[in-house]
């Protein structure tokens, strides 16, 4: 429940009053005093809520204390917005105004007499009903917990950081691999019959259906039996055109870049199906069909149809889904019922879990406790894994006993339900964690995450601690990731260096809507009204906006389409609600179709993240977007037929990240120059763009992602304009000599401190650029696709010694040896496919580069025919 927010709510408004910034803002405008006397009265609540959140369970008065609280605690933080909102214009119209400017100001409400006299009384409403929410504190008996001592405790995620399986942390189902693999691998009995066999796997959320399919899959003997290895999750949606896209997508995989693949959204059915006939033409392969729940037989028909055209004899699907009913439409065999773990097998995971290996041996006392709450698990490896995982570096009986003896266990549950063991994992975060993993809510289930967006979404809704010293929000966001995969509450995570990509499993994601029904609503057909105190919304898809908003909606701070808004008008929805949603934080349009924006946008000064990407019709944006100077992220990304960026890019004075798509063949230097805070770039499909970025300083970059910008012949970074430059993706322009990267330098200028880097589409490429040599000390990864005349890797190659991960996919012409590759000490992925020569000499075991990467942990060779 929202309310066990409050703690890290609090904790963010007193920092934000005791910051030396605002209390000099606030003596300027002579709110000192009010704004003191809110803090201290905020410092005495605050002093309660962690004792009052472990109560307030069974405690309905509580409950309803915490309520009010959590209203005024929101209010506050509105009015303390308002605040820095003026201040941040004061600085714009200082720095950039005009004439015009200063007089506009002092004649509007924000002249400093008309705002000192609104705020003060807005200040005075917040104080006087926190002080009467307050007083009645004393009647719950309440304990004073000045600290939150719900730490995280840091483990090795090594073991987790890609989608396979660590065959050591499957425990009790190698009779169930087995069986599996051994059904995969038979025979037709005809061997012309060109038949799909499809084999169900069925068992209850959580149990392990799609571990146990992860087993089988990176099985050896697997790679052996078949051509092409496909996994698609399916989910709630059996979409016959996003199924074969899907498909597509994982057949295309092999060789792996980032996540974010060629987007085929766009292609129509009879283009996919094209796509799909070609992928699959005469290949024996496996298709895995993870946690399907459509049980129309027509659409499984119509699919299995589709993937039976040229297909080789011996493929095979492997199905999960958690329904009997389903596994018996799809299967051609006999379903594998998975049960639940043995006693002794759910003992040891759970140790494996809890202790670092060989540690239980000196604690028989704990693994004794821990043998009662195993038995609340009831053989659910997931209940089993997060509990063991939460109990981790804990080695204080009372603390296992808490667990073994906590009530949640007694909730009203449905029959195999396992929230309450996750429940209670999610009780022992710290509050400011709570907040954020309730977020995931508001993306659909199986939502593939890229930690990138959860730093703009997180930053945007003000719930990430402020960075220490040395520190950027991005770097506070990897901990509380790291904090969430330590608790298993992650999945299918994968570390790409510089970002990271993960999913959650259903009942987590349960569990996440759960915890914040009361603040967060994910808006499908199903859902008919919108309850008036959510504060964030997240729509499946445009249609279900409807008439969602009423009067009571203005609390409202989110508005996202996490998978697009495409074929939506959003005219009317902004020019209707603008001035009802002044709150308005998050402003989330992909895929939008409008023409224009209503010039009113520039109202929304609290927006921090606004995004109409991939929207194909808008021409203009209205300056008045130059207003909202608590932006965060600006995305036109995509936006194909803009003519212009806006006129008062200068005047975005906390912009980290930018995203452009514009017809301009110069970009307005002297406008993003002023954006010293600029941490992530992207520039795409800006076709009249011969040359960006040349001799301007970016002090604060960290990431430059240049795409689809066919003009573009020349991109000169150095380290000295680009200092903190960590990320460098370089993506289909054509005319790109990379060679022309930067003048030469002397030798005693800084080095560039790339750590990710990612070449893709560019036929110009011979051989990799020289300059790259110069990241040896920092380079993590490194990414090459379609680079369809790259003929060698550079003998220097081998003096990139932090570098981890290497994946090269079609390059055909790519022959380069591979003599010094055991050079890389710290490689522990190594991708390649489509490079012809190359992959047929480091074919496992009998390749003759073999010897020279069989050492290296993770490694998959795929040579199309």
């Amino acid at each position: 429940m929202a309310e066990s927010f409050l703690f890290s709510i609090a904790e963010s408004l007193i920092t934000k009053l005791a910051s030396h910034a605002f209390q000099e803002a606030s003596r300027v405008v002579g709110l000192y005093d009010h704004l003191r006397d809110l803090k201290k009265t905020l410092s005495l609540v605050k002093a309660v809520l962690l004792d009052a959140e472990q109560k307030q369970e069974h405690n309905h008065e509580l409950q309803e204390w915490l309520r009010q609280l959590k209203s005024v605690f929101y209010d506050a933080q509105d009015v303390l917005d308002e605040f820095e909102c003026q201040t941040l214009r004061k600085q714009v119209v200082k720095a950039h105004g005009t004439i015009k400017d200063e007089v506009s100001h002092f004649f509007s409400s924000s002249n400093p007499l008309v705002f000192r006299s609104k705020m003060a009384q807005q200040i005075k409403d917040v104080s006087k009903r926190l002080d009467k929410v307050a007083a009645d504190r004393h009647k719950f008996g309440l304990l004073i917990i000045d600290v939150d001592i719900r730490v995280i405790h840091r483990r090795d995620t090594s073991r987790m950081t890609h989608s396979g399986v660590s065959d050591s942390y499957v425990i009790g189902r190698e009779h169930d691999k087995e069986k599996i693999i051994e059904l995969l691998m038979q025979q037709n009995p005809n061997d012309d019959d060109k038949s799909l066999s499809v084999i169900p796997i069925v068992g209850i959320g959580g149990l392990g259906k799609t571990t146990l399919a992860k087993f089988v899959f990176n099985d050896k003997r697997i790679d052996g039996c078949f051509t092409l290895k496909m996994w698609v999750c399916v989910s709630d949606d059996f979409d016959i055109n996003q199924l074969i896209i899907k498909i597509i997508n994982s057949a295309n995989v092999v060789a792996d870049a980032p996540p974010r693949q060629l987007n085929l959204n766009m292609v129509d059915l009879e283009q996919s199906l094209i796509q799909l006939r070609n992928k699959l033409a005469h290949k024996k392969f496996l298709l895995v069909l993870d946690d399907v729940w459509n049980n129309d037989r027509v659409k499984w028909v119509e699919l299995r149809n589709l993937l039976q055209e040229g297909v080789a004899a011996g493929s095979k699907i492997l199905v999960t889904t958690r329904t009997d009913s389903i596994a018996s439409m799809m299967g051609t065999v006999t379903s594998h019922k998975l049960q639940s773990l043995s006693p002794e097998n759910s003992l040891s995971l759970f140790v494996k879990w809890a202790f670092k290996e060989g540690e239980e041996e000196k604690h028989p006392h704990l693994v004794n406790i821990g043998k009662e709450i195993v038995k609340k698990c009831r053989g659910v490896p997931l209940a089993v894994r997060t509990l063991g995982s939460l109990l981790f570096s804990k080695f204080e009986a009372n603390e296992w006993e808490y667990v073994r003896d906590n009530e949640i266990w007694n909730l009203p549950q449905k029959k195999d339900d396992i929230l309450p063991a996750l429940k209670l994992s999610y009780d022992f975060f710290p509050s400011y964690l709570r907040q954020c993993f309730a977020l995931f809510s508001l993306y659909p289930k199986d939502y593939s995450f890229l930690s990138d967006e959860v730093a703009k979404l997180w930053g945007a809704l003000g719930v990430l601690a402020s960075p220490r010293k040395n520190e950027t929000p991005e770097d506070v966001v990897k901990q509380y990731l790291d904090e969430l995969l330590s608790r298993s509450f992650l999945q299918d995570f994968i570390d790409g260096g510089t970002f990271y990509e993960f999913k959650i499993h259903d009942l987590v994601h349960d569990l996440a809507v759960f915890v914040t029904k009361e603040e967060c609503l994910l808006v499908n057909s199903h859902i008919q009204n919108i309850p008036e105190n959510i504060r964030h919304l997240s729509f499946a898809e445009y249609s279900c906006l409807g008439n969602s908003f009423t009067s009571k909606s203005v609390a409202v701070r989110t508005i996202m389409f996490p998978n697009g808004a495409e074929g939506g008008s959003i005219e009317s929805l902004l020019n209707t609600c603008v001035s009802k949603f002044k709150l308005w934080r998050v402003l989330d349009l992909s895929y939008s179709t409008c023409e224009t924006l209503p010039h009113s946008i520039g109202m929304l000064k609290h927006l921090r993240y606004f995004s109409i990407e991939n929207n194909r019709i808008i021409k203009r944006l209205p300056n008045s977007i130059c207003k909202l100077q608590n932006l965060q992220l600006l995305s036109v990304r995509g936006c194909k037929k803009l003519k212009a960026l806006p006129k008062g890019l200068r005047k975005l004075i906390s912009l980290r990240h930018l995203k452009i798509t514009t017809k301009q063949p110069v970009l307005p230097y002297s406008e993003i120059t002023n954006l010293i805070t600029l941490a992530h770039l992207s520039i795409e499909s800006s076709h009249n763009m011969e040359s960006i970025l040349g001799g301007v300083k970016f002090p604060a970059l960290k990431t430059l992602n240049v795409s689809d910008c066919h003009s573009l012949k020349s991109l000169p970074l150095d380290a000295t304009n680009f200092p903190e430059l960590e990320t460098l993706f370089v993506q289909d322009c054509v005319n790109l000599d990379l060679d022309l990267w930067m003048d030469h330098h002397e030798e005693q200028s800084p080095m560039l401190k790339l750590k990710c880097v990612g070449f893709w589409g560019l036929p110009q490429l011979v051989a990799l650029p020289q300059w790259l040599q110069e990241t040896a000390n920092s380079l993590q990864t490194l990414f090459i696709k379609n680079c369809d005349n790259l003929e060698m890797l550079p003998e220097w190659l081998s003096t990139l010694t932090n570098l981890k991960t290497l994946a090269i996919s079609d390059c055909p012409k790519l022959i380069s040896r591979l003599d010094n590759i055991h050079h890389l000490t710290a490689l522990e992925r190594l991708r390649i496919s489509g490079c012809p020569e190359l992959c047929r000499k480091c074919q496992p075991h009998v390749g003759e580069f073999w010897s020279k990467i069989s050492h290296i942990k993770d490694v998959i060779i795929i040579e199309e025919p």
